[in-house]
């Protein structure tokens, strides 16, 4: 009976020590990282996340989709998330409204726009001065989709406002079914819409706004000043992170992407999503590290600018980090 009870005693202990130990394996830090939409657009998010570069860093990820800057940078300043990803624009918004605890931008995700010019017709030698009377279906008003747009059309002699019908009016969600339902000679759409549309015979790609407007920190991830600081080691291991799938996403084929992001686009085929990720990865629309340069930051002011959406000019210092990013690419 004692040497049973010694066996009980001791098969106790080593399943408490057990217990104890997976508990410290398992002890991570959770980060809520809210974005702003559900996109392909986004995939070396969802790549960190699927291939466990998140896990690697002791990083426990809880995403949600905010749907819409406003409602992303709410979230985000009223403590709903950590960390949000989202256009560097709205950093630029809540700051020159006088926040005494800025938002931080430090590890870029996209650096180019994202969207694609879509035809009605088939245009086989398409010119940007067909649009020039053209009922164009554009992006909602101080968005950055709808500033890249002002700007290319500009950079290509067209007055968005003069030389044709542009139409704001359009809830974003409801854009693609306008234009599906016969509004619009013209749309600007992100993927994978866009590509869906062209294999339904709804509408054909001409153009690219990304390729037409270049580099801009268009999607970066974002924190409050105060939780950088409070969170030094965490945001470098999380910026590692996404640094990692960065890397990934461009030494794969895209049908590998497309496999591993597919769990987060179950209504899209893998067919598609494939091939948003290569055109995505073809005009190099995916960031290639996380570091956001003052060229960048200062195109971006420029198209805010010329679309008159400038609060006032804000200097690359003030809003944007470089330091981690630089200290995890070495």
């Amino acid at each position: 009976m004692k040497k049973f009870i010694k066996l009980c005693v001791v098969f106790i202990s080593i399943m408490m020590l057990l217990s104890l130990s997976s508990c410290g394996k398992h002890d991570k830090d959770t980060i809520r990282i809210a974005e702003v939409t559900r996109s392909i657009f986004y995939a070396p998010q969802y790549v960190a996340i699927e291939k466990g570069f998140f896990e690697e860093e002791g990083i426990e990820i809880k995403l949600q989709t905010t749907w819409g800057g406003d409602k992303t940078m709410t979230a985000l300043i009223s403590d709903g998330a950590d960390i949000a990803l989202v256009g560097s624009e709205t950093s630029i918004y809540v700051y020159t409204q006088g926040s005494d605890d800025p938002v931080i931008n430090f590890a870029q995700v996209t650096q180019t726009d994202g969207t694609f010019l879509v035809s009605r017709e088939k245009l086989d030698n398409f010119t940007w001065e067909m649009l020039k009377d053209s009922t164009f279906l554009g992006q909602r008003k101080g968005g950055m989709p709808q500033m890249v747009g002002e700007f290319v059309l500009k950079k290509h002699g067209i007055d968005p406002h003069n030389d044709l019908e542009l139409l704001q009016n359009i809830d974003f969600a409801n854009i693609a079914n306008a234009f599906a339902s016969g509004t619009g000679d013209f749309v600007q759409l992100f993927e994978p819409q866009a590509s869906m549309f062209e294999q339904e015979g709804i509408g054909y790609i001409v153009a690219s706004f990304g390729t037409e407007s270049g580099h801009v920190p268009y999607t970066t991830f974002m924190a409050k000043e105060s939780f950088i600081n409070d969170n030094q080691d965490l945001v470098e291991r999380f910026t590692r992170a996404v640094y990692k799938a960065q890397q990934w996403v461009y030494d794969q084929p895209a049908q590998e992407v497309a496999k591993i992001i597919q769990p987060y686009f179950e209504d899209t085929e893998l067919e598609i999503i494939e091939m948003v990720v290569e055109r995505y990865k073809g005009q190099k629309s995916f960031a290639e590290n996380p570091l956001l340069d003052e060229e960048e930051w200062k195109n971006l002011q420029d198209i805010m600018e010329e679309a008159g959406e400038l609060p006032e000019r804000v200097d690359h210092g003030t809003l944007v980090n470089i330091e981690i990013a630089e200290k995890i690419m070495k």
